[in-house]
């Protein structure tokens, strides 16, 4: 999944599927997540912002420019959009013994944030930065 896809598209989803059949399967990580599959994250450059700090907000938010929220019972908490972009894709890649989380013996790929998003208010999530990124044992990006 694309998170930001689910508020860049909920603009048409109704119009397009009917409300039944958006609620019922348009972006329904709660519900796929309920039943056992493991939902992955990501970006999708260049149809939307690379951004995964924007990818991560619209997953854990839901909220689209207007400020409503699409089905907000669809909404991943924190932990599980964070999941998401690390352990599960790690699994998904079979990877999962080398990837996705810290651990002796596992990569060390770390991204170092601004800000906490794991606790600041929702609706600073936007505006936190990447401070560094660490690939393989090497600062690839300071800002």
């Amino acid at each position: 999944m694309q998170g930001i896809h689910c508020t860049s598209d909920a603009p048409y989803v109704r119009a397009r599927l009917g409300a039944a059949r958006a609620e019922e399967g348009a972006y329904v990580w709660q519900k796929l997540m309920k039943a056992g599959a493991t939902v992955t994250n990501g970006t999708d450059a260049p149809v939307e912002d690379v951004s995964p700090i924007a990818s991560y907000y619209a997953t854990v938010s839901r909220r689209l420019k207007d400020g409503s929220v699409f089905f907000p019972d669809q909404r991943m908490s924190r932990t599980e959009a964070l999941r998401s972009y690390t352990l599960s894709t790690a699994y998904a890649a079979f990877e999962e013994d080398i990837k996705g989380s810290l651990a002796p013996g596992k990569l060390a790929d770390i991204t170092i944030l601004s800000r906490d998003i794991l606790t600041v208010p929702e609706e600073e999530i936007p505006q936190t930065e990447v401070v560094y990124t660490i690939v393989g044992g090497k600062v690839r990006y300071q800002k």
